[in-house]
């Protein structure tokens, strides 16, 4: 049986932006925005909500959340642009074809866990793909699948991590556990890290976009056995490509 729509698909901020628990304000404030920003959920060039609506969203003051986007600036995340379309936007990233960002996303990953974090991944992923081929997606629900598929069809090479990654948490949202779309935003973006150290690959492209339609067509079809194979196999590859390059 369907379960209820999930947030429209403008909404591309809300499988990571959630009120913060009282207490650590900043500190998950500052969590939770630095996934947007390293998920690609607003690319680089594009600016973040308006300050008002990013503090009522987080549950947060603007006093707080000016502080949280300092921080952001320093490590040159983000720009302040004053004007009358000025605001805070997210900053390029700069990928691992210089020597100086390759180094530096190589240092940022050097104490991960490679394993755990692929073992995980693939833990929330798969139960995600099974909840929701077992459960069934309301039409509004397909339609939010079948067009962040599409977008990864037609995606440019430069971006098909961001709209894979979103591909990946729209799927994480429609299962409907609130709970495993926060832990899959963590953990994917510790992946994106891991995938900005290696090549883009257009064989292994080819390869992940006929996984990502056969995987879509099995949670659209309701076979959940189809939709938890799918999302192994998929998930396999990403993490054979990873070890070999960084193991």
């Amino acid at each position: 049986m369907a379960r209820p729509d999930s947030p429209g698909p403008d909404d591309r901020l809300a499988p990571v932006l959630r009120p913060v628990r009282a207490g650590n304000g900043f500190e998950e404030a500052l969590e939770q925005i630095l996934q947007v920003v390293r998920l690609g959920l607003v690319p680089g060039g594009e600016r973040l909500p308006a300050e008002r609506e990013l503090a009522r969203r987080l549950g947060i003051s603007r006093v707080t959340l000016r502080e949280v986007l300092r921080v952001l600036q320093d490590q040159g995340l983000v720009e302040s642009r004053r004007g009358r379309y000025g605001g805070t936007f997210v900053r390029a990233r700069s990928g691992v074809a210089g020597a100086a960002g390759g180094a530096e996303l190589r240092r940022r990953v050097a104490g991960v866990d490679i394993e755990d974090v692929l073992r995980f991944r693939e833990v929330l992923e798969v139960g995600a793909a099974e909840l929701c081929a077992s459960r069934g997606l309301s039409s509004a629900q397909a339609g939010l699948l079948r067009a962040a598929l599409a977008r990864t069809r037609d995606a440019p090479l430069a971006e098909y991590r961001r709209l894979d990654t979103l591909l990946h948490l729209t799927l994480a949202e429609l299962c409907g556990s609130a709970t495993l779309t926060a832990q899959y935003a963590a953990v994917r973006s510790t992946v994106n890290d891991l995938l900005d150290c290696i090549p883009l690959l257009v064989r292994n492209l080819e390869h992940s976009q006929r996984q990502h339609t056969a995987l879509v067509e099995a949670v659209l079809a309701g076979d959940a056995d189809g939709a938890r194979g799918a999302m192994r196999e998929h998930c396999a590859g990403t993490a054979a490509l990873l070890r070999g390059f960084l193991t």
